[in-house]
């Protein structure tokens, strides 16, 4: 997509913080971060939304959260504990149109979730 922010960062036509690079993901620092740690987990593929995955996309998530899971090891959150978001819509607090996952943590955080 021409106007997408998350695919001009994949291409590198806008600089950012790449802490992990695949073939089908790309993981950056967010530039707005809510959290001590906040990464961002997105498909290099261009997918709008959660709503728009199909059954191929399995893998992919499932890829995500591995590459997650990993990014909490390297950045020394995965003991303390850490939480991964994915926003779905304008009405679901989603604020650029490329799926993308949270990776958020670092200190305590509130809610009772689960």
């Amino acid at each position: 997509m021409d106007d997408c922010i998350f695919c001009k960062i994949i291409q590198g036509k806008i600089p950012s913080n790449i802490v992990y690079r695949d073939d089908e993901i790309v993981a950056f620092r967010d530039i707005n971060p809510q959290t001590p740690t906040h990464l961002l987990i997105v498909p290099v593929k261009h997918i709008t939304s959660l709503v728009d995955l199909t059954f191929k996309d399995a893998a992919l998530m499932g890829n995500m959260i591995t590459v997650a899971n990993k990014l909490a090891k390297d950045e020394g959150i995965a003991e303390s504990g850490y939480r991964l978001v994915i926003n779905c819509g304008k009405q679901g607090g989603q604020l650029v149109a490329h799926l993308h996952m949270h990776v958020m943590g670092g200190r305590q955080l509130s809610g009772q979730l689960g």
